[in-house]
């Protein structure tokens, strides 16, 4: 009896020090679950561009909060025509804004850029 009684202390020490070296996976024990990133706030005016001969109209409508600056863009078919960006127009919340320009001659392609204002 005398021999199991002195081999269970060190049994406990033998365990708890097998316990203590495992390698175990890490994991954050964080009380407050992780935020999902939120969705991006929707932007961009909803712009229609037209083009008649040398003119091009284009009107934009902004169905967001946040205020929207818009530029129309016009790309000449001609080498000589000179091509053309508009003065940059603030497209504010439910609000419709109007751009025109122009070639001499032909319109070889024109679009809008967008900017957060």
């Amino acid at each position: 009896m005398r021999l199991s009684s002195s081999l269970a202390p060190v049994t406990v020490a033998v365990a708890v020090a097998l316990v203590v070296c495992l390698p175990y996976p890490a994991r954050p024990h964080a009380r407050v679950e992780a935020r999902q990133a939120a969705d991006p706030e929707p932007f961009g005016a909803e712009c229609r561009t037209s083009v008649r001969g040398s003119h091009v109209v284009a009107y934009c409508h902004n169905p967001y909060v946040g205020i929207d600056r818009v530029r129309l863009h016009i790309e000449c078919d001609r080498w000589w025509d000179l091509d053309t960006d508009s003065a940059p127009a603030e497209v504010e919340p439910a609000m419709t804004v109007r751009l025109t320009g122009r070639c001499w001659k032909e319109v070889g392609s024109a679009w809008i850029s967008h900017q957060k204002g």
